[in-house]
């Protein structure tokens, strides 16, 4: 009955609202053709790079119904986290590493998913119906949904930009068996704004709306496995985990209110500005006790480490030197590969010095290419 779900609706915004979320919006259970083109699109083209759970699961991310056929209606969700410091804060301290405001609190999965579970088991005792939750680690594309659902638009960096939130929400879905009357859908708004794109340190957006994971900062700090593609090195600056420059520039955030965050994002201190000779340092053990239930835990130390040995060879800080040259005997394939070239970045005679006692007991091949890389930033010492 019209009523009926019109009464369902409003006592679940309420409720929605009373967990934390700051957006609430309910979308069609059935996403529109073309946005699975562009979602196959995209993976043909093979921007989703290491990502491969992108294409594994592809065709039940294209749609809701494709994932769960009972479904009838996608409740969307959002939690602003939106900062209380300026995210370019760091950009000019080059021996500090700058880590993603929503990586600064705690782990965005864990919170958004206990409110979600909580708002759903309302909706399952309120309306006999059944349910299915996620957060970002299912195959369900959350911004069309978000933007199907009325939460805002995805933006020409193609994350969500919302009127009131800006680009700073996070976003969680309840999927549910329920009949719902779906609400307005967004309407892109960035109308002739580039500053997204025009802010990117790597160009990894070749057109307006469309990324290349690849050259994403957000991607090579957090994703990638492997050694950092040396054409991104030195545009990397002292980003050590995720980028929120496309994010921080978009001007919608000036609508954004920072006490419409949950407290639970409210950063720790010794991550909106750690420094990288302390994180250098870092053992497992050490990782693990600074990072304990950030979303940089899952990352592990040795990808963090490389990240740090990136920043510090942007650095031109000769201080960070020892702590660079004691990790060219990392265990790590990908933390000595990054050590060696934070030193060329830093003293070019250490390095050759370096490199004369060390290259021939090399074994791994990309970390012996290393040494043969001739790549100075201008921060070396010549």
């Amino acid at each position: 009955m019209p009523d009926d779900k019109l009464r369902i609706s409003q006592s679940l915004e309420k409720m929605a609202r009373e967990q934390g979320f700051a957006a609430v919006g309910i979308a069609p259970a059935a996403l529109a053709p073309v946005t699975a083109q562009r979602l196959h699109d995209w993976l043909a083209g093979g921007q989703h790079g290491d990502m491969i759970w992108m294409e594994s699961r592809a065709d039940q991310r294209s749609s809701p119904e494709n994932l769960w056929p009972e479904v009838r209606s996608v409740i969307m969700l959002g939690m602003s986290y939106a900062p209380a410091q300026d995210p370019f804060a760091l950009a000019d301290i080059p021996d500090h590493g700058r880590i993603s405001v929503y990586a600064q609190g705690k782990d965005y999965h864990d919170v958004v998913k206990r409110a979600l579970k909580r708002t759903a088991r309302w909706l399952v005792d309120e309306a006999d119906c059944a349910v299915k939750v996620f957060v970002d680690t299912a195959p369900v594309m959350e911004k069309p949904l978000a933007e199907a659902a009325g939460l805002g638009w995805q933006g020409k960096h193609t994350n969500l930009v919302s009127q009131e939130h800006g680009s700073w929400l996070f976003l969680g879905a309840i999927y549910t068996t329920l009949e719902l009357e779906a609400s307005p859908s967004g309407r892109d708004r960035c109308g002739s704004c580039s500053a997204c794109q025009t802010i990117c340190p790597t160009n990894a957006f070749p057109a307006p709306y469309k990324l290349d994971a690849q050259a994403c900062i957000s991607y090579l700090t957090i994703e990638s496995k492997g050694p950092i593609p040396h054409k991104y090195r030195a545009a990397m600056g002292n980003h050590i985990y995720g980028c929120d420059d496309c994010l921080a520039v978009c001007p919608w955030n000036k609508f954004a209110q920072t006490a419409a965050a949950n407290k639970a994002f409210l950063p720790r201190a010794e991550l909106t500005a750690p420094a990288l000779a302390d994180l250098l340092a870092m053992d497992d053990a050490a990782f693990r006790k600074i990072f304990s239930g950030s979303p940089i835990k899952r990352s592990g130390r040795n990808r963090m480490v490389r990240n740090c040995l990136i920043a510090a060879g942007n650095s031109a800080d000769p201080a960070l030197l020892p702590a660079v040259i004691a990790l060219l005997d990392d265990e790590t394939a990908i933390v000595r590969g990054a050590a060696i070239w934070a030193l060329q970045q830093l003293d070019l005679e250490q390095f050759t010095q370096e490199k004369n006692r060390r290259v021939e007991d090399e074994k791994n091949p990309d970390v012996a290419a290393e040494w043969q890389a001739l790549e100075l930033s201008g921060s070396a010492t010549r």
